[in-house]
């Protein structure tokens, strides 16, 4: 029986090109950050070493520490101001990034069928951005913070996508088997692969599908359309 499904965000519920999200975010984040002392190709820099080390994360850190202790180490500065000045965009300036993602009137339906029957549901996108920025992409498609039982953040994990444990600690803090879970996302690396290795169930989305070179998913998979009678059929 199927207990909490976890839906990745970016591609998933939200559709989107990553890169050209990633570009229109960054530079989104430049005009609010640059002027508070670091030029933009630091940054910018700065931004995707950090990811690349929450990605890295062993788990004796929150993924937010090892970013900005990796962003300080980068740039040499300080990071206070530029924590200071980055969460109030989260919330406002980000917006402007939604220009580069496509609406989906299906997800907050997806998220709804997820409930039923006392499950629970989790916002399961990698954990690189505050939780003010994953509600906030979140709204774009109709979906609500409030839905969710939980939603991963850099503040509130110590792994990342495609390390496994970072489902299995999801996991451990719903008190759920992995068997119980179903894992719902467009990456087949970092939400198929790394979820079955954990021992999850799985959905592929296709409509915005990131392939893994060698990797064939034989999980259930077909359009966001597919996936809402995918889960009507949930037990």
């Amino acid at each position: 029986m199927i207990k909490g499904v976890f839906f990745d965000l970016d591609g998933t519920l939200v559709p989107m090109d990553l890169d050209v999200f990633t570009k229109g975010y960054l530079e989104e984040l430049c005009k609010i950050l640059c002027p508070y002392g670091i030029d933009d190709k630091t940054l910018v820099k700065s931004m995707l070493i950090g990811m690349r080390a929450m990605r890295a994360n062993d788990g004796k850190k929150t993924n937010k520490e090892v970013f900005w202790e990796k962003f300080t180490e980068v740039t040499g500065l300080e990071p206070d101001r530029f924590i200071e000045h980055s969460e109030p965009f989260y919330t406002n300036e980000f917006n402007n990034t939604r220009q580069y993602t496509e609406d989906n009137a299906l997800a907050r339906l997806a998220v709804e069928i997820a409930h039923e029957n006392g499950r629970k549901v989790v916002l399961a996108t990698n954990p690189f951005f505050p939780v003010a920025a994953q509600i906030t992409r979140a709204n774009w498609v109709g979906v609500d913070g409030e839905q969710f039982d939980l939603i991963t953040s850099y503040e509130n994990e110590v792994y990342c996508k495609p390390n496994p444990q970072y489902y299995l600690s999801i996991c451990e803090r719903l008190g759920l088997l992995p068997e119980e879970c179903l894992m719902v996302g467009n990456d087949e690396n970092d939400d198929i692969k790394s979820a079955t290795e954990a021992g999850l169930n799985c959905f592929l989305v296709t409509d915005c599908l990131i392939p893994y070179d060698g990797y064939e998913a034989t999980c259930p998979s077909g359009s966001f359309e597919d996936l809402i009678e995918y889960l009507k059929n949930l037990v």
